[in-house]
């Protein structure tokens, strides 16, 4: 008697082992053998190089296009938060240029303004953005 459960579960491993189809088998894990050591590529976080002219008269001769009006904000949300900084509104303001394809940007002003909506003083820097042919 205890050899028919035996034969049963026999036929029963036997008949689903013979209902699968065969597959090819693949490596599940396939070896990874670098021919050279992966190198970490360079994050560029800083744009191309704007020139900044502050100055009109500098550009008189040179042919350039104006591509459009820039500026960068610096906000201090609090009076308990740090001051705005002219430096990166000005660095914001030459990324936006940067984005547009700009190489220079003619700076009109920066001031910083009181009571702003959402900050406390901000630091604004307008300018427009240029692609000079330099020679």
């Amino acid at each position: 008697m205890r050899a028919l459960p035996l034969c049963l579960l026999a036929l029963l491993l036997a008949g689903c082992s013979a209902a699968h189809r065969t597959q090819p088998i693949f490596n599940e894990h396939p070896t990874y053998e670098p021919s050279q050591p992966a190198k970490p590529k360079p994050v560029s976080t800083r744009p191309a190089a704007i020139k900044l002219y502050k100055d009109p008269g500098a550009l008189v001769g040179t042919p350039f296009r104006d591509l459009g009006e820039v500026s960068g904000e610096s906000c201090q949300v609090n009076a308990h938060d740090a001051q705005p900084s002219i430096s990166n509104a000005r660095r914001r303001m030459l990324n936006h240029a940067a984005t547009m394809k700009a190489n220079a940007v003619l700076l009109h002003q920066c001031q910083i303004v009181s009571n702003v909506t959402g900050c406390h003083q901000q630091a604004v820097c307008q300018g427009s953005a240029l692609n000079v042919s330099f020679k």
